[in-house]
């Protein structure tokens, strides 16, 4: 099992940020919420500041945890972890993504995402749905 953690960043005006996958990757091309592997002995939150760091050369911090769920892939199985996550300083830059967008909720459906990514995408939709109910 791969535990996997993944940012879901909103900024002031309630726009998430999305990245798309490096061509040459598995999955290459589809979007996602940016983030990746935890190493041994190191934290969820530990993981996904330095992802963010490596990745995107954004300083951030862990503001909650969203959910979780298990990805049965042929190759491999990962546990993907989102958490909300808040910049703190940095300007984005694509180290390892193709693209990076600030989208709204309803634009989701324009993009077609790793399908792990999903699942956090359907979880902020019935937050969403929950908030406004």
């Amino acid at each position: 099992m791969i535990n996997v953690v993944a940012a879901v960043i909103i900024d002031e005006n309630g726009k998430i940020l999305i990245t798309q996958r490096n061509l040459k990757k598995s999955q290459g091309g589809l979007w996602e919420f940016p983030g990746g592997k935890i190493e041994p002995n190191e934290t969820r939150e530990d993981a996904i500041v330095r992802e963010l760091r490596e990745e995107l050369n954004i300083d951030t911090k862990v503001e909650g945890y969203i959910d979780e769920k298990i990805f049965n892939y042929p190759e491999k199985d990962i546990n993907l972890i989102a958490l909300k996550c808040k910049i703190l300083g940095g300007n984005i830059v694509l180290n390892e993504h193709e693209d990076a967008k600030w989208i709204d909720r309803k634009e989701f459906y324009n993009y077609k995402f790793a399908p792990a990514d999903i699942f956090i995408i359907n979880k902020l939709n019935m937050e969403v749905d929950y908030e406004n109910s």
